[in-house]
């Protein structure tokens, strides 16, 4: 019988600079989520991240009761990967952004902007726009911390189209997820440095506008497969494959 792997000891988040000591304390939501929510105990293992490239291996000395007193035993400093991967994200309908961001950053991408696409039908403005932002921060931390993830992906918007273009300026590579395009992603060249830019556009599909644009700034179409996904899915999906085929993976 082959034995289960484990997924490994739980990771906590502090703030960057907050790993330079032999002992950790959590306080605040997580030190509640440690005590409260996992119940650890004295002589447990668990991880601690600054959520900037430092990982150390802890091990419980205390429980308050919403406060967590952890001893460092080990810290490794984990380099950013390498090539970079942003993801233009346009808006999806309802919690599906969260979806999407949850996913993306279990997969590994590093960047992602919200993007205020033409036929994007959730429009980000005023309060709405920051609660919503806010929301796909806080979904980006606990998907790192469930992935266990050293660096946790940065998280901007909404973007219009001219912020999108300004993204391509020094990009090793730049593609449109396009259902209709004739070269599957998977075929794509890829830069083993430097950044990769992929837009992946609303469920109505990028406008002819936009494709024109995206297309004059350098961008290549490409698409994923013969079955079309959710805007929320295709990110996903599609960094899967700029993962494996980049050698991140």
């Amino acid at each position: 019988m082959t034995a289960l792997s484990t997924a490994g000891p739980p990771v906590f988040l502090v703030d960057p600079g907050g790993l330079t000591d032999h002992s950790v304390t959590l306080s605040g939501p997580e030190g509640h989520h440690a005590a409260a929510v996992r119940r650890l105990r004295v002589g447990e293992r668990a991880d601690v991240s600054d959520g900037a490239g430092t990982l150390a291996s802890c091990v419980v000395a205390s429980v308050g009761r919403d406060t967590v007193g952890l001893t460092v035993q080990s810290v490794a400093e984990v380099p950013a990967a390498q090539p970079r991967i942003t993801v233009v994200q346009a808006l999806p309908k309802g919690d599906r952004g969260e979806l999407a961001v949850e996913m993306m950053t279990e997969v590994g991408v590093d960047t992602i902007v919200a993007w205020q696409a033409d036929r994007s039908v959730t429009r980000w403005q005023g309060e709405r726009g920051k609660r919503a932002l806010s929301k796909w921060r806080a979904t980006a931390r606990e998907a790192s911390k469930q992935s266990r993830r050293a660096w946790i992906p940065a998280v901007d918007g909404p973007a219009g189209l001219s912020d999108v273009l300004g993204l391509f300026s020094g990009a090793a590579s730049v593609m449109v997820l396009e259902a209709s395009a004739p070269v599957p992603l998977s075929r794509l060249a890829l830069p083993s440095s430097g950044s990769i830019v992929l837009v992946v556009g609303p469920e109505g599909g990028i406008s002819t506008g936009e494709r024109a644009a995206l297309g004059g700034a350098g961008a290549l179409e490409a698409r994923l497969g013969p079955t079309v996904l959710r805007t929320s899915t295709a990110g996903a999906a599609a960094a899967a494959v700029l993962m494996a085929n980049s050698g991140r993976w």
